[in-house]
């Protein structure tokens, strides 16, 4: 395994690989981000991409925008996950954060695992982004569980 930051050879592949999974545009506090605008770190498997994440660095903080792995179990998210760390720590980034729904329970067990804590809940964000941002949003989520809110995670970097 592989990890290391997409470059502009790259971009077919992370675009494709974004699309697959719904998050070429992410709806997420009241705005649609579109993740090709922003750094990506892609994990290889015998020079195909197997996961990628994209980030957004602001100040002294870090946010994860998307995060795939196209296999589960395999270490590619823990990969990604370490990776923007340090790339964070690097930039002087003291906490890392990210936007995920209330429907993803594996996504929350994953981040909380990593050190990440509950830090705003916003109900019926993901109602509203439906409405006016990204129709496409089904309103059953996974384990069908109905798709509504937002959680925001986060995690302090160690300095």
């Amino acid at each position: 395994m592989r990890v290391r930051a997409a470059d502009v050879w790259d971009r077919a592949g992370v675009d494709a690989f974004l699309e697959s999974h719904g998050s070429l545009k992410v709806a997420r506090l009241g705005e649609l981000v579109d993740a090709r605008e922003h750094p990506a770190l892609v994990v290889e498997f015998d020079g195909r991409i197997a996961g990628v994440l994209t980030y957004v660095l602001d100040g002294d903080r870090c946010e994860v925008l998307t995060l795939h792995a196209g296999e589960r179990g395999r270490g590619v998210g823990s990969a990604l996950m370490d990776e923007v760390a340090r790339v964070a720590a690097d930039a002087g980034c003291r906490r890392v954060w990210l936007v995920t729904t209330n429907d993803n329970v594996d996504a929350l067990r994953f981040y909380q695992r990593r050190g990440f804590r509950l830090a705003e809940l916003h109900p019926e964000a993901v109602d509203e982004s439906r409405r006016t941002l990204k129709p496409e949003i089904p309103e059953i989520g996974e384990h069908g569980i109905p798709l509504r809110d937002e959680l925001v995670l986060e995690r302090d970097l160690e300095m």
